[in-house]
């Protein structure tokens, strides 16, 4: 019977977006579980810090660069025999809290374009290996935003494209057993910053300020607990493991019930 230690035993997986809070605490909860892990990223001095931390391998890699992403894809396979797991975890660019009256178009299309290229590439470079070898697990994540949430900009469009194009993932890849999925989050309360959130468009806020942000975001979940990085490290352990063998083309709702589904 397999351990919580063991349960991704000789796996072989690429986070891209690896360095940020949620990418390196999914390599932990991978490495823990047993798999060797390739974080990939555009900059090396926070790969290198978040490589030492959690035990894994790391390469600078654009996952905006075709050629790039397909040589680094080589390479793992090169370095590890395969690839069983590849997750983009790489942030998109989202602009919210604006009007979409007041939203430039740049603005607006920058989240859904630059989203779903990233996540069209990397998912195309790993499923490539993945059907040459025979299976593997091809995972996503977003705000389940697309049905849409004002002020949110692009945000909805983009996790629209996102949630669609992991659905005809599974479906082309299933036959070959590559399983494709992804996880609904709506804010991971622990890796949000002022600094992040004033990125995405949000007013320049103190300590208190971010404390209210995340009590409010906890008002809106039925739980009334926002998810945690150690809450959706697990779940990604689980859906990348075996156990989850039959699980494929749909969205894991890990909210704690902002919205059903």
């Amino acid at each position: 019977m397999l351990t919580p230690t063991d349960v991704l035993k000789d796996k072989v997986a690429v986070i891209y977006g690896g360095a940020g809070s949620l990418g390196a605490g999914v390599a932990r909860a991978y490495t823990d579980a047993g798999a060797r892990v390739f974080l990939a990223g555009r900059t090396d001095d926070t790969l290198r810090k978040a490589s030492a931390e959690v035990g894994a391998e790391y390469d600078v890699v654009d996952a905006l660069d075709e050629a790039a992403v397909e040589a680094h894809a080589g390479a793992v396979v090169e370095r590890a025999g395969r690839i069983d797991i590849s997750f983009n975890l790489v942030p998109r660019g989202d602009l919210q809290g604006i009007p979409l009256t007041e939203m430039s178009v740049d603005d607006y299309t920058r989240p859904v374009v630059q989203g779903i290229s990233c996540q069209f590439i990397t998912a195309r470079a790993a499923a490539r290996r993945m059907v040459a070898q025979g299976g593997g697990v091809i995972l996503s994540l977003d705000s389940g935003s697309r049905n849409g949430t004002p002020m949110l900009g692009g945000t909805g469009a983009a996790d629209g494209a996102m949630d669609a194009l992991i659905r005809q993932l599974a479906q082309e890849l299933g036959p070959s057993g590559v399983r494709a999925l992804g996880i609904w989050t709506a804010g991971v309360a622990d890796t949000l910053t002022p600094e992040k959130l004033a990125g995405a468009g949000a007013p320049a806020m103190d300590e208190a300020a971010l404390q209210g942000v995340l009590a409010h975001l906890d008002s809106l979940r039925m739980t009334k607990r926002s998810p945690r990085i150690a809450d959706i490290a697990a779940l990604a352990t689980f859906l990348a493991s075996d156990a989850a063998s039959s699980i494929t083309g749909t969205w894991i709702n890990a909210t704690a019930g902002m919205f059903p589904s």
